[in-house]
Formats: C-alpha cells, structure tokens, sequence
C-alpha cells in the first residue's frame, strides 16, 4: 500500500509538472492570447488532472490543482444542475478526463471572466453533493477537490435550492462595461463574438478549435475594419474569453446607444455536406427547421454556464416581440438583404440564406440586430476559410461594406 501511495504521488508530481510546462509552451508560442496576460497577472490556478468513477447511484469527482482552490456549491433547477464556482482558473487536463457519466449527463468547465472560473455539473436527475471538500495531496504538491454525488428525491432538490443563498445576480453585473463615448453624430455598432469562457460552442470537425475562438477573431477583425470608417464606433460586447449572458450581450448593445448589432457565430451541424453563410434575424416563428434548431442550441447559452433561468410571464415576452417587430424589424431585415448583398459572388451561402427564428440575443427592442454564421465548423472547407486570417480580413471588408450601405440608406430616410 505505502508503495503504490509513492507511486501515485510521484505519478501525480509528473503530471503536474508536465501540465505547467504545456501551459507555459502554449502563452510563449501565443496560442492563447487573450488568456496570456491573464495568466500573467492574475496567477490562476492550475487544474491539472481531473478523474471520474461511479455509477447512476452515486459518482466521484476528483480535480487535480497545483494549490488549495476557494470553491462553492450551488444547485439550479429545470434543469437539474451542481455549479462548483472557482477562482480564476486554467484547466489543463484533456476534456476526455471528465467525460460525463454516472449522475451527470454533460460536464462544462471554463472562465466566467477575470477574476472567476466554474464547473457546471448537469444531472440525469435530483442530485445532491453528498461529499464537497479539497484535500492535500500526499506528496504535498497541490490539492485536490473530491465531489461525491448521490441521488435524491424531487422534493429534497428543491429544498436545496429554496434554502441556498446565492446571489447570482450580483456575480454578473461587473461584467458590463461602462457606456464608450463617441463623437456626437457617430455611427455605434456593436460586435458580438458569440459564447466565449465556459459556453465554447462548436467545436471544428479537423481542427477541434473552439467556437468562441473563432467568432472572436472574426469580431475583433471586423471591428478593426469599421473604425477605419470616418463616422462610425464600433466596439466589441467582450475583448477576450470571458462569458457573458445573452442579457447582458444585449444590455451592452443598449447602454453603448448602438443603431446596430451584429452578433457573429460559426456553429456545427449534424449535416457535414451544408456549408456557407447565413443571416438570421428575430421573429416568434422561426422560418424552417434548421433556423428553429439553432436558436434552441444558441439560446441555451445561460443553462450551459449554470445560469439560473428567470421566466418572464408569456405576455412580456410577447410585448418584447412585437415592440421588436414594429420598430427595429425592418431595419435589421434591411441590414440582412445589405450583408447578403455585400456577399453575392464573393462569400457561398446556404439555400435562403436570410431565415429568421427566436434569437434570445436578437431581443433589443430598440436595436436593430442580425446573428450572422459565418460558416460551419462541421464542414471541413469551410472550416479551413474560418481559421485563414485573409479570409477574415474579406468578410470584414464586405461586412463593413454591408454597414455603409445600410447607413447612407437610412440616413436617406431621415433616419
């Protein structure tokens, strides 16, 4: 026994050592950018090996760190979930090491923003965390989280969460900036990198590179290329990897006065062949099977990063719609056929390229909004275009083309 404890401490000095020379390879060679500075400054912590064991009665998570981490636990319902809030955190242990199974049919982890990272835990059904505490590994080269799960009933869930205290509101509120100045007269656009932090959307059929890197490369490219326009501001929803809620993407359009939003995705689809653009717009029924698929997977952004939903009454949301209808849907319609327009012999489309759904995202009753799939991470040629930086640079230049014509049309209008 004492041997096999050496051997597992020395087992678990290795991959400790190994994961921090990995993680330090990947900032020296800048394939983490966003992330570099972060890791520089802040000094987060290092998850640097994770396992799971158990069954469909109860299942073990253990989490490997390189020093004692701060957590807490929280559960949410409908549906059923754990969220293990952390301090900023870097995990550095292959995905396939905390493979969903036993209790939890999906497992996310990743950065929140600055300061916070989480481990969202989603249930096969009411769980509870028999077990939640960090112990010293016996080497003394780090701590180690243990969670231990086992059912319960509906009623006991529910208890849990109505006797919790947790304020996730309060969590969320600094993650929106202050309202950027502009000249008086300037044109505001705001760029959404869609996901981001914990929610990494598709992920490429070749490359495995994550959605959120993807988008917001394309947002920071294309926000580049519109300042370069004399008379319009545009500015990014989020600089770098963090999460933000779908509210809040729409609140930052609000507060920063922008006349547009242009939110950029690059998703996956189960058909590999489907490849090009296509631009969506909002409405209460969505326009064919495929736009309703998709703004199903988008608006389940909270629930992937352990959000609590809110329900609005259906009169509310209704009065949203119809507001969004009457003042902004024609102008985002307008944006749409310009953007399309712009693309025309230079960028592929899918058949009906604009199709228009019940984007959460696309709710500013006051903005005039479209969510643009530049392409398909699912699709092997069209994910060689989403990563060439030239390619970016195009749809940049088309996009901004697209705004320019939008604007002189409006401003026509007396807009």
């Amino acid at each position: 026994m004492v041997n096999r404890a050496r051997i597992a401490a020395k087992s678990a000095a290795r991959r400790s050592t190994f994961a921090r020379r990995v993680l330090a390879a990947l900032l020296a060679a800048s394939l983490l950018p966003a992330a570099a500075s972060s890791v520089e400054a802040r000094d987060p912590l290092l998850a640097y090996g994770a396992r799971i064991v158990g069954d469909d009665a109860r299942t073990r998570i253990v989490i490997d760190f390189d020093r004692e981490p701060r957590f807490s636990v929280h559960y949410i319902a409908n549906p059923e979930r754990i969220v293990v809030d952390l301090p900023a955190t870097a995990f550095g242990f292959p995905a396939k090491d905390l493979a969903a199974r036993g209790l939890f049919k999906d497992i996310r982890y990743g950065k929140m923003d600055e300061e916070s990272a989480r481990i969202v835990l989603t249930t096969a059904g009411p769980v509870k965390l028999a077990l939640a505490k960090v112990q010293a590994n016996e080497a003394g080269n780090g701590h180690r989280l243990v969670l231990d799960a086992e059912m319960i009933d509906k009623k006991a869930f529910a208890e849990l969460v109505k006797t919790q205290s947790w304020n996730e509101a309060a969590q969320t509120t600094s993650a929106i900036p202050a309202p950027q100045k502009a000249a008086p007269g300037d044109f505001v656009i705001a760029v959404d990198a869609g996901h981001g932090g914990i929610d990494t959307g598709a992920i490429g059929v070749d490359t495995k590179t994550e959605e959120k890197q993807v988008t917001l490369a394309f947002a920071k490219a294309l926000t580049d290329r519109l300042n370069k326009e004399p008379g319009i501001k545009a500015f990014l929803t989020r600089e770098d990897d963090e999460f933000l809620s779908l509210s809040q993407r729409v609140l930052i359009a609000r507060q920063n006065h922008a006349g547009l939003f242009i939110s950029l995705h690059a998703d996956t689809l189960k058909q590999k062949d489907i490849r090009g653009a296509t631009v969506y717009t909002i409405s209460d029924k969505a326009s064919d099977k495929l736009a309703a698929d998709l703004a199903e997977r988008e608006n389940l952004s909270d629930q992937i990063a352990g959000k609590e939903t809110v329900a609005e009454p259906p009169e509310v949301a209704d009065i949203l719609l119809d507001l969004t209808r009457r003042e902004t849907q024609a102008f985002s319609i307008s944006l749409a056929e310009s953007v399309l327009n712009s693309f025309k012999d230079q960028v592929g489309t899918i058949n009906n390229p604009h199709r228009h759904a019940g984007f959460r995202v696309l709710q500013a009753p006051d903005v005039p909004s479209i969510l643009l799939e530049i392409g398909f991470l699912s699709n092997a040629e069209d994910e060689k275009l989403l990563l060439d930086e030239a390619w970016r640079g195009k749809i940049a230049g088309l996009l901004t083309d697209a705004v320019k014509r939008y604007r002189a049309a409006v401003m026509a209008n007396g807009g």
